[in-house]
């Protein structure tokens, strides 16, 4: 049957997450905040909720103080939570203003 495909599998979607609100069984997530700490493939990023520690396979190209979204996997750890992260996005030309405004509309909506 040369003409069926296999299909690849498909990873879980990316649920925005603040770094307070972090559960147990989330598998993947999206976090936006400030990179305020860096090692080779080690940051650590602080949203105003919290702080969380990213590992990336490779080195980091991005510096302390700017604002980034990082997707990745949830590791449960004993005191909390790790990312294994896959994208990092550079997000320091984002209107923060204009953004937290429209989340606030989205929950807004959500809970009607």
């Amino acid at each position: 049957m040369p003409d069926e495909k296999v299909p690849f599998p498909r990873r879980f979607p990316a649920i925005e997450r603040k770094i307070a609100e972090i559960k147990p069984n989330d598998v993947r997530i999206s976090i936006l905040g400030t990179l305020i700490d860096k090692d080779e493939n080690l940051i650590v990023i602080d949203d105003g909720s919290g702080k969380i520690k990213v590992v990336f396979d490779k080195p980091i190209d991005f510096t302390i103080n700017q604002r980034v979204r990082v997707f990745g996997r949830v590791i449960p750890l004993e005191d909390g939570f790790e990312i294994q992260g896959e994208i990092i996005q550079d997000m320091n030309k984002l209107d923060i203003n204009l953004y937290n405004e429209v989340k606030n509309l989205e929950e807004g909506v959500e809970n009607v």
